[in-house]
């Protein structure tokens, strides 16, 4: 039977499997001393990703001195954690980029799309209604920071699709 934390191990699978180090395909886990007390945490790295994707407290060992070493049940939880972090971090971004609201026009209901296109040089934005069958109505640029709510698109839709306060050519 070979130890799941043997260095044996590690070089079956290609992956590293210490202490306080952890991989598999996709994740990296590594535990490392917490700047803000004596304690330890744990940083969730994804491949190729420089920056941590998450980072916990870490339990103690026996000693009260040094981190608890991981081990594959505490590497599958901290990956299921730091995944779902990741999957709700960029829902909330495509909902920030891409809003709608259905608002009252003269023939009908219309929806008003504002797509954020956060470039870091020139950030904009585009404007587009669309009617129920999902055909353009109008379309317009605008500043990436417009604010899209039921007020501003009903008063696009009721000025006729003029172009709004922070429309850009």
């Amino acid at each position: 039977m070979t130890d799941n934390n043997s260095p044996d191990n590690s070089q079956a699978n290609g992956f590293a499997q210490e202490p306080r180090l952890w991989q598999n395909e996709t994740w990296t886990a590594k535990v490392i001393k917490n700047d803000d007390d004596d304690g330890w945490a744990v940083a969730m790295f994804k491949d190729g990703e420089s920056e941590a994707a998450l980072i916990g407290p870490w339990t103690m060992g026996r000693d009260k001195k040094n981190p608890k070493p991981l081990d594959g049940t505490a590497f599958i939880t901290l990956v299921k954690t730091a995944s779902e972090f990741v999957r709700r971090s960029e829902q909330q971004l495509h909902a920030t980029l891409h809003q709608s609201v259905t608002v009252n026009g003269k023939t009908g209901r219309v929806t008003v799309l504002l797509d954020i296109v956060p470039d870091d040089d020139n950030p904009y934005a585009t404007l587009c209604a669309q009617d129920e069958g999902g055909d353009t109505l109008a379309e317009v640029h605008v500043e990436a920071g417009f604010k899209l709510n039921r007020t501003t698109a009903q008063a696009w839709v009721d000025a006729g699709f003029e172009k709004p306060n922070g429309a850009r050519d």
